[in-house]
């Protein structure tokens, strides 16, 4: 059985980190990216780190060449423990798309955001 939990004010959620919430016993991590919100559970998968609270970023793009191209800026998160990469609008681990932390849907009514559990 899924429910919808008020989770912040959309205004409270920033451009470059996660605003973390508690939705009952839950840490989730809530973020804005282009202009939608997006919920993962605060938890690697990894070590069981507090995800969320590592930094949001990019990474560096796979390329036949000997050189270094910034990807995806702001469209990751890093666990903070261990440097591992995931996906903000899906979960998923960059390097393993069959490991990944959970994802909630996020709505968002007015200027309240709800995700629902």
């Amino acid at each position: 059985m899924t429910s919808k939990h008020f989770a912040c004010k959309t205004s409270e959620v920033p451009g470059d980190a996660a605003k973390i919430v508690s939705i009952g016993r839950l840490s989730v991590g809530l973020f804005r990216l282009d202009d939608e919100f997006h919920a993962l559970l605060n938890v690697c998968p990894h070590k069981g780190a507090a995800l969320c609270e590592g930094p949001v970023c990019g990474t560096t793009k796979q390329t036949d060449r000997t050189e270094f191209i910034y990807d995806r800026a702001g469209e990751l998160v890093r666990c903070s423990w261990h440097g591992w990469e995931f996906d903000i609008r899906t979960g998923e681990f960059l390097v393993d798309k069959s490991i990944r932390t959970k994802s909630f849907p996020v709505t968002v009514e007015d200027d309240d955001l709800y995700v629902t559990i």
